[in-house]
C-alpha cells in the first residue's frame, strides 16, 4: 500500500503540534527551513481558524489596483467614442472636466482599460528626426510666432479639392484660422489674413514654407502676401527647403487635423469649414495638451495688443531723399528715361530712394533694403539677401 503522501498543511500541523509541546521557535525554524515570522503567521491562523487556518491562501489582491467602477469605464469609454484620437493622457487631463467628482484613474490604467476594450491601435514607430538648430525666432510668448501653411489637399464629396489654410501660435499652440479654401490663389489668402488681423491683431513674425503663395520664385523670394506683410511691420521667416521639422509644430497639428477632419472629408467646401469650425473649438478650447502641461490653447493665448483696422498704415522713409510707388509691372521711375524694374510683389507698395555719395540711389521697402540703382549704367543691383533698412522707415500705425 502506498505511503500518503505529505502536504504543506501536515507539515504546518506537525509543526504546530511540536510548537505546543514547548518547542522552541528558532529550533523549528532551522529544522523546517522557514523563517520565524512564518511560524509565527500560522500560530495566529491556528489559533483562530484552526487545521483551515493552515491551508494556502489565494495569493490574488483584496483590491485591484486596475479595476474600474463601471460608471468610470463608461466615461472613459464616451469620451474615446466622442474624440477618437485621443489617447489615455488627453482623457485623464480632461476627464475631470467632463465628469467632475468621478475618481480619476491612473493613466496606465485608463491606457490598460482602453486596450481590453479594443479601443487602442498599435501606432507604427516613427523616426525621430534631430533637433533643428538655427536662428529661427523662438515664440517665447503669444502672438511672438505664428506659423502658416497650406494643409495638403484633399477631394471632397462632390469630387472637388479643398486647400484648408492654417495658422497658429506657436508659443500658445492656439489655432487662429483654418480656412477651407478652393485653391492656394494669393489674393483669396490675403483676404483671410486680412480677416485674422482685425481678430487676433497682427503677431511679431509669420513663419512659413517655401511655397505659394507665402513665397515666389521672383526676386528675394517675395510674393504680393509676403510684400503685405512687411507692409504691416510683420518679420517675415521661411523655414529651409525640405526642412518642414523646422515647423514641427505646425506640421503635427497638420496631422490631427487630417485624421479628424479628412476621414471622411465633407461634402462640399461649405461642409467642410462646418467641420473645421467645430475641431478649431475642439482643439483650442477642450483637447488638453502635452506641450502645454495638459491646458488647452485657449487658456494660453491672449490676443496681440498691435491691432489692425482692415486698412495698410502709412509708411515713413524719414531718410530717404524720395518715394516712389510700384507700377503694376513692379517698376519705379526715378527721373526721365530712368524707369528700372524691381519686383511684381512690390506692386502698389511705397518704395524709399536714397541718394549715395557716389550717385546711386538705395532703394528700400518698410524694414529692409533691395538693393542700389546705378544711374550711369543704367543697373539696378539687388541685394542677395534682404538688409536692415538704411532709410529710417517706420510704419505709422
Amino acid at each position: 500500500m502506498p505511503l500518503k503522501e505529505r502536504t504543506m498543511t501536515d507539515m504546518r500541523m506537525e509543526l504546530m503540534m511540536k510548537l505546543r509541546e514547548g518547542a522552541r521557535v528558532t529550533d523549528l525554524a532551522r529544522e523546517y527551513e522557514v523563517s520565524r515570522k512564518t511560524i509565527y503567521k500560522f500560530k495566529q491562523r491556528f489559533e483562530k481558524d484552526g487545521v483551515r487556518g493552515l491551508e494556502d491562501r489565494s495569493r490574488r489582491p483584496a483590491r485591484l489596483a486596475k479595476a474600474l467602477a463601471p460608471a468610470i469605464e463608461q466615461a472613459v469609454l464616451k469620451l474615446k467614442e466622442k474624440y477618437p484620437t485621443w489617447g489615455a493622457k488627453k482623457i485623464h487631463a480632461h476627464l475631470p472636466k467632463s465628469d467632475p467628482g468621478l475618481y480619476v484613474p491612473a493613466r496606465s490604467t485608463i491606457h490598460e482599460m482602453l486596450k481590453r476594450n479594443g479601443a487602442v491601435k498599435p501606432r507604427r514607430r516613427r523616426q525621430k528626426t534631430m533637433a533643428m538648430t538655427g536662428s529661427l525666432t523662438k515664440p517665447t510668448a503669444p502672438n511672438r510666432v505664428w506659423a502658416s501653411d497650406f494643409k495638403g489637399q484633399f477631394r471632397m464629396g462632390d469630387g472637388k479639392h479643398c486647400y484648408p489654410l492654417t495658422t497658429t501660435d506657436l508659443n500658445s499652440r492656439f489655432v487662429l484660422t483654418c480656412e477651407a479654401l478652393p485653391s492656394t490663389e494669393e489674393k483669396a489668402a490675403m483676404q483671410c489674413f486680412s480677416l485674422l488681423f482685425q481678430e487676433h491683431g497682427l503677431p511679431d513674425v509669420i513663419r512659413t514654407d517655401n511655397g505659394v503663395p507665402f513665397a515666389s520664385t521672383g526676386y528675394w523670394g517675395l510674393s504680393k502676401l509676403a510684400a503685405m506683410w512687411m507692409r504691416l511691420g510683420i518679420h517675415v521667416e521661411r523655414i529651409e527647403p525640405g526642412k518642414p521639422q523646422q515647423n514641427g509644430c505646425h506640421e503635427r497639428m497638420h496631422r490631427t487635423l487630417k485624421l479628424e477632419t479628412a476621414r471622411p472629408a465633407g461634402r462640399h467646401l461649405l461642409a467642410q469649414q462646418e467641420k473645421f469650425d467645430e475641431w478649431m473649438h475642439t482643439f483650442n478650447q477642450v483637447r488638453p495638451h502635452e506641450a502645454l502641461n495638459m491646458a488647452v490653447p485657449a487658456d494660453v493665448y491672449r490676443a496681440s495688443q498691435r491691432s489692425f483696422n482692415g486698412k495698410l498704415p502709412e509708411l515713413n522713409y524719414s531718410l530717404a531723399d524720395d518715394v516712389k510707388t510700384v507700377d503694376r509691372y513692379g517698376a519705379i521711375r526715378l527721373r526721365h528715361r530712368h524707369a528700372f524694374h524691381i519686383s511684381s510683389a512690390l506692386e502698389g507698395q511705397p518704395v524709399g530712394l536714397l541718394e549715395l555719395p557716389n550717385g546711386s540711389w538705395r532703394v528700400g521697402f518698410a524694414g529692409v533694403d533691395l538693393g542700389d540703382y546705378d544711374p550711369n549704367q543704367r543697373v539696378f543691383n539687388r541685394f542677395t539677401t534682404l538688409r536692415d533698412s538704411s532709410l529710417g522707415a517706420t510704419i505709422n500705425q
